[in-house]
């Protein structure tokens, strides 16, 4: 049979690891498809400095087009990141007839609608395995094996440098800030890590990842997104005491008809599984209608787990071409007509459980005026903390609240801060307790 030939646009960490892939495991690749699939084309701009893999000089190029353009290519993997030209790339080697396979979560977050409707035009696939998790096969299972369950729910860990924060603020007491710079320091966090931790990669990825549960379009735009840089080693000392951990949670749930999108620090359970996904580690709870709970762990990042993920899309789409089936899956799980439009649910409509912790002067009265706040809004206490003196003039309030409405728990807290007794900006985190 002919070879099926990719080419790679994209020759950093991830691309090195798809290089090695083909290096080391094309043998059994090929045996495993009944045909050899190869890398005959490597582009990056920067084609000079020195790689853990080493490839062929004629192999490489620093020109797109010799990608994109080459009527031999079948397949084009898309490892540059970022929106342009990433999108123009794609589009590109679709209009091409070249099948696609992409990590660039960001750019489908915003233009997945776009490049999915070229696809089904020209015939082709997009898959994107990668994008969401790393190295865990979230993306297939949900449009394959799990295919005929209504979702109910998706609840997700998708950010290894905000995990692997809040692990080690958990596991010694550090502060946010500290942790971030040994983070950067050992590579687990960008130089500028706005988007992870402020919550928008994990947002890219639950745009994704509620998309394919629900069937519908989610504008990125809609998606409530908080980080982790309030959250301090007090925050977390506190949560364990009333039994939870804190973690950056994805969240998507379907509810009277519409949808809940949301990313933000969440406490659970310390018992939960999803609080035992710590480190680097990413993980995915789906609960459907038929399969019940199912949660799906592992790497969610770096250079051999993302380049698994990459290459098991290449081995899908060299097993279409090799039977002759066409596109058998779409991108999102049905034909793009057929994606529905649910309304997303606005975040002040939201019921949960609340943690509420406020920072107020050592005086007598105090507690009963926030009480007295709380109960003007229908907030009622389940259990408090009351520390010791923090600093020399403000105490801790730590409070756990029954469940509430989140228009009312923001009303309250403003009303809190503006007493004269308050110092500085209260916090609060939502709780998950059923996961359901």
């Amino acid at each position: 049979m002919d070879i099926v030939k990719v080419g790679l646009l994209g020759f950093g960490t991830v691309g090195c690891g798809v290089v090695k892939a083909f290096q080391q495991n094309g043998a059994l690749l090929a045996r495993r498809l009944g045909r050899p699939v190869e890398l005959v084309r490597v582009a990056d701009l920067d084609i000079v400095t020195p790689r853990p893999v080493a490839v062929e000089s004629s192999l490489l190029t620093t020109d797109a087009a010799a990608v994109l353009d080459d009527p031999h290519i079948d397949i084009v993997i898309e490892l540059i990141g970022g929106y342009e030209p990433a999108r123009s790339f794609v589009l590109r080697a679709i209009a091409n007839g070249k099948h696609v396979v992409t990590a660039n979560k960001a750019l489908l977050a915003l233009h997945g609608e776009e490049i999915f409707r070229a696809a089904e035009k020209a015939g082709v696939d997009v898959m994107f395995e990668a994008a969401v998790g790393g190295g865990i096969p979230v993306i297939s299972a949900v449009k394959e094996n799990l295919g005929v369950n209504a979702f109910q729910s998706v609840f997700g860990i998708l950010n290894g440098t905000c995990n692997y924060i809040l692990t080690r603020m958990t596991d010694e007491g550090e502060d946010f800030a500290r942790v971030l710079a040994d983070a950067q320091a050992k590579g687990y966090a960008e130089a500028d890590p706005t988007f992870d931790v402020e919550g928008i990669d994990t947002a890219h990825k639950l745009a994704l990842l509620t998309s394919l549960c629900f069937g519908t379009r989610i504008d990125f735009k809609s998606i409530y997104t908080e980080g982790i840089t309030r959250i301090t080693a007090l925050d977390i000392q506190y949560a364990r005491e009333f039994g939870y951990k804190f973690k950056l949670l994805a969240i998507g749930k379907r509810v009277d008809g519409e949808i809940e999108v949301r990313v933000h620090p969440t406490m659970l359970p310390v018992d939960h599984p999803l609080a035992n996904v710590d480190g680097v580690f990413n993980g995915v709870r789906l609960q459907g209608d038929f399969v019940g709970p199912v949660m799906l762990y592992g790497y969610g990042a770096g250079m051999d787990a993302t380049a698994s993920a990459v290459m098991g899309d290449v081995m899908a789409i060299a097993r279409n071409l090799t039977t002759g089936s066409g596109i058998r899956t779409p991108a999102m799980g049905c034909p793009q007509d057929a994606v529905e439009r649910l309304a997303v649910r606005p975040m002040e409509a939201l019921v949960s459980s609340y943690y509420l912790r406020v920072f107020a002067k050592d005086q007598p009265g105090v507690l009963a005026q926030i009480a007295g706040i709380l109960g003007r809004y229908r907030i009622s206490i389940e259990s408090m903390i009351q520390p010791l003196r923090h600093e020399a003039d403000a105490v801790p309030i730590v409070l756990m609240t029954h469940e509430a409405l989140e228009r009312d728990v923001r009303a309250a807290i403003g009303e809190i801060d503006q007493l004269e007794a308050i110092r500085g900006s209260s916090l609060f985190v939502r709780i998950e307790d059923g996961l359901e």
